[in-house]
This record gives structure tokens, C-alpha cells and sequence, in this order.
């Protein structure tokens, strides 16, 4: 039993170690500050990765297709979704009272 208990350490103690590193990384390419931080790491991503790629695939003796060209503003996604999320907790209080009422007109229904 032990040796189970001392497998079951292991694999918390990897998980812990893996989340702590990308938890790191992403703190230190700034993907956890502001929208403008979040963009220039993808920025940094974006000139890293296909060199990476290349080389790996060279490595590999693989062959992959061109990629296509993706215009995505990182700021405007995360200020849109910023404002999504404010809106949803701004109306949450309302609806939620809807929702109330409604479930109780439908048991009153159901009563009669």
C-alpha cells in the first residue's frame, strides 16, 4: 500500500511541477498582465515558433503545409471579451430575478 500511495505522490508532484512551470512561463512572457503585455508575447510566440517548427520538422525529415496568414488583434479579443463578461455580470441580477419569477408562475401552473 505504500507503494501505491508513493505512485500516487509521483504523479501529484508532476502535475504540481508541470502546472508551477507553465504557470511560471506565462508569467514571465507576460501573458498573465494587460492586454498590450499579452500581445507582445504573441508577438515574441509568433517570430520563435516557425524556426522551431522548421528545424524540428528538417530534423524529422517531415514536410508541412504553408500556414495561413491569420490577422487576429489579441487587444480587441481581449477588450471584447472584457466587455461581454461585465455586461453578463451586470445583467446577472435581473435575470436572475426573471428566471425566479418564471419558475415560480410555472409551479403555480402546475398547482392548479
Amino acid at each position: 500500500s505504500a507503494a501505491k500511495y508513493g505512485g500516487l505522490f509521483l504523479k501529484l508532484a508532476t502535475k504540481m511541477t508541470i502546472a508551477g512551470g507553465a504557470l511560471y512561463v506565462a508569467c514571465d512572457y507576460g501573458l498573465l498582465g494587460s492586454s498590450e503585455q499579452g500581445s507582445k508575447a504573441l508577438e515574441k510566440a509568433k517570430a520563435a515558433l516557425p524556426p522551431a517548427i522548421e528545424e524540428w520538422m528538417t530534423y524529422l525529415g517531415l514536410e508541412l503545409p504553408t500556414m495561413p496568414k491569420i490577422e487576429f488583434s489579441p487587444v480587441q479579443a481581449w477588450n471584447s471579451g472584457v466587455r461581454w463578461t461585465v455586461a453578463a455580470l451586470s445583467d446577472a441580477p435581473t435575470k436572475a430575478t426573471e428566471y425566479t419569477n418564471q419558475g415560480w408562475r410555472y409551479l403555480k401552473d402546475l398547482t392548479k
